[in-house]
């Protein structure tokens, strides 16, 4: 029964059950919520949303342009430029919301 003497957790100092991979449920996660951010800032609070969606998005990625992109991350950086650009345009007063309205 003391087979593991002396052979503690040195190696191994976590176990395969509390172990999670860095590189997928976290960046994924990130992404989706990136994504999330940047669908509602068209309609609401944009100007906060959309550069949180590129936050989420870029760190999605890697926080690198070179290896595999996954696609909620650039979903989110793309959607969070054009949400946050329009925001500013919007706040410029070079377009109102009633626009064309009347």
């Amino acid at each position: 029964m003391m087979a593991s003497f002396g052979h503690g957790t040195r190696r191994h100092p976590r176990s395969r059950g509390r172990t999670w991979s860095r590189a997928g449920t976290d960046r994924a996660t990130l992404g989706l919520i990136g994504v999330i951010c940047a669908v509602a800032g068209f309609f609401v609070l944009g100007i906060v949303l959309g550069p949180a969606a590129m936050v989420c998005g870029w760190l999605a990625m890697g926080r690198s342009w070179s290896g595999a992109r996954p696609t909620a991350a650039v979903v989110a950086l793309v959607l969070g430029a054009i949400d946050t650009l329009l925001a500013i345009v919007w706040l410029s007063g070079a377009a109102t919301p009633g626009m064309g309205m009347i």
